[in-house]
């Protein structure tokens, strides 16, 4: 049994009500690990509703307060609750983003707890490039893609997983498609417009619209005149639940993925392909290692690379596509591999330790006193 700590973002709750990727893999994270006997205890909102021992980091996540400023304050406010806290765990997994870095820096040059730090966003960023190169041991990426702007460093790659076996899974669809995500540029939710456009078909929209000034203006100048201009053949239905999610995905014809960004992981495409529904995506980010293409779905430049492929998604086996992803990404595999990471992390802990106690000298082992212990003259 492990001492285990999740230190989540402040922003959402785990798991988040809508959408929060980081957050639902932490929550993922938090209950396989509580089933399997270890000692989790999670420092997130305190509106989260997780096993084990919850630590309040804010009283309420951020964005359910309506928050919409620089966030760094209450990371910081997160760092120093754990601080507090750290003689009390055996590992601490950090998903802090820029957070992350100097805290696991610390815990590497420390006798006590080990450190993991989960990367769950973009590493392209300027922060990233000074940031990763001090962190030292413990880093872990979501896909491969998402580590390559930073070779040479000691990545573990670990996908990640959800709880999927109970996805809805539809035989007979529509000719409808979903597009789930944020109102963003990078998300492509214009091109799925035009998507819908070229290929005649039905668009549901999915989306939150985030509290940023970027995101308002990007909404108000950009997203609301092209909803409008298109008319009936798309439907704005604005942030789901998951079930509400989950059904969407189920009865379309395909999802629509048609950012050119690059996407450190892509939790829509599975979540897509756990109910049998093809993902029809740019070839961009760590999409490729998701969606195998012609098997999942297809991958494209550009909009009219993605509509040349609309017809050929009715020939893909839906039942196939969920039992590869149910294999591939499951939670449970997630939760193994991250087991055995945090293993592995103990052991080069004890091993660098007993190196060190056996290069000091004989003498110097046999006459170091015990704390406490009164030293002789």
């Amino acid at each position: 049994m492990l001492r285990i700590a999740q230190v989540a973002p402040p922003s959402e709750a785990v798991p988040p009500a809508g959408y929060g990727g980081t957050e639902r893999v932490v929550h993922q994270l938090v209950r396989g690990l509580h089933a399997r006997g270890h000692r989790v205890t999670t420092f997130a909102a305190g509106d989260s509703a997780v096993p084990g021992e919850l630590v309040p980091t804010v009283e309420r996540a951020l964005r359910a307060d309506g928050f919409s400023g620089d966030p760094s304050r209450y990371v910081d406010r997160t760092v120093r609750l754990l601080e507090r806290r750290l003689e009390d765990f055996d590992v601490v997994h950090l998903h802090l983003e820029a957070g992350n870095p100097p805290v696991l820096r610390r815990l590497n040059g420390e006798d006590g707890a080990v450190g993991v730090a989960t990367f769950h966003g973009r590493l392209d960023l300027a922060w990233a490039r000074t940031g990763l190169a001090r962190a030292g041991e413990g880093i872990v990426a979501v896909s491969a893609s998402q580590a390559a702007p930073h070779p040479g460093l000691p990545w573990a790659v670990i996908p990640n997983g959800l709880d999927l076996v109970h996805s809805p899974f539809r035989d007979r669809v529509g000719d409808d498609l979903a597009f789930v995500g944020r109102i963003t540029p990078e998300k492509g939710v214009i091109e799925a417009i035009e998507l819908a456009r070229l290929t005649g078909r039905r668009l549901r929209i999915a989306a939150k619209v985030g509290p940023t000034a970027g995101e308002q203006a990007f909404n108000a100048a950009v997203f609301a005149p092209a909803l409008k201009a298109a008319g009936s053949i798309v439907e704005f239905l604005g942030e789901l639940d998951g079930p509400a999610r989950d059904e969407l995905l189920a009865g379309s014809y395909a999802t629509v993925m048609p950012g050119h960004w690059p996407e450190p992981f892509g939790l829509v495409a599975i979540e897509s392909m756990a109910t049998g529904t093809p993902v029809l995506a740019m070839r961009a980010g760590a999409l490729p290692e998701i969606v195998r293409h012609g098997e999942d779905g297809f991958l494209g430049d550009d909009v009219q690379g993605l509509a040349y492929f609309i017809d050929d998604l009715a020939t893909l086996d839906r039942a196939a596509i969920r039992a590869s992803v149910l294999d591939r990404f499951s939670a449970e595999r997630m939760v193994d591999r991250y087991e055995a990471l945090y293993v592995r992390r103990l052991a080069e802990r004890r091993g660098a330790a007993t190196r060190r106690a056996s290069a000091q000298p004989a003498t110097a082992r046999r006459t170091r006193p015990t704390r406490g212990a009164s030293v002789p003259r």
